[in-house]
């Protein structure tokens, strides 16, 4: 264990309360809202601390869903669609939840089966100005076995969405 600021130590690992699930650095895990209302909150573990009492804090970076953007769900986001973003927080371990696995668009589209711990990325979101990277991606919509649409999609502007029937 690295030592970090006073009487704070680096850990490697955090067991789930409640489970045998171990959650380490680069980890994807889910984080309990503070409304039970609420879907848990999507992040990424960049670091983890304990202090002397043995209390685990966690450096997160979250991943925003659509809907908390700025520029809102649109048509052609997927419903298991994130966007990693520059927002990083200090969390209790505690809040953790359970592990989830966000892919890349590629690898999403070919899993065989979709569990509800399986999301995916296409964008890096700046918080602050609600801006994305790439700002724009090609996006492809299968309507029948015969008839795809083909999308470029640009998420930072509203209505931006260019289609062209293949």
């Amino acid at each position: 264990m690295a030592k970090t600021k006073q009487g704070k130590k680096d850990v490697d690992s955090y067991t789930i309360r409640g489970t045998n699930k171990v959650v380490r650095v680069g980890d994807c895990v889910l984080m309990r809202p503070s409304d039970s209302d609420n879907q848990p909150y999507v992040a990424r573990v960049e670091k983890m601390e304990a202090d002397g009492r043995g209390s685990v804090r966690v450096r997160v970076r979250w991943y925003y869903r659509p809907e908390e953007s700025k520029g809102g769900r649109r048509q052609f986001h997927g419903a298991k669609e994130l966007f990693l973003s520059d927002h990083f927080d200090l969390q209790s371990a505690h809040t953790i939840e359970g592990k989830c696995v966000v892919h890349s668009f590629k690898n999403y589209t070919k899993l065989d089966n979709v569990g509800p711990e399986d999301f995916f990325c296409r964008f890096e979101y700046k918080a602050a100005t609600g801006s994305f990277t790439p700002d724009r991606v090609a996006v492809v919509r299968c309507r029948t076995t015969q008839m795809i649409s083909w999308y470029s999609a640009t998420p930072a502007k509203t209505g931006s969405i260019h289609r062209a029937w293949a």
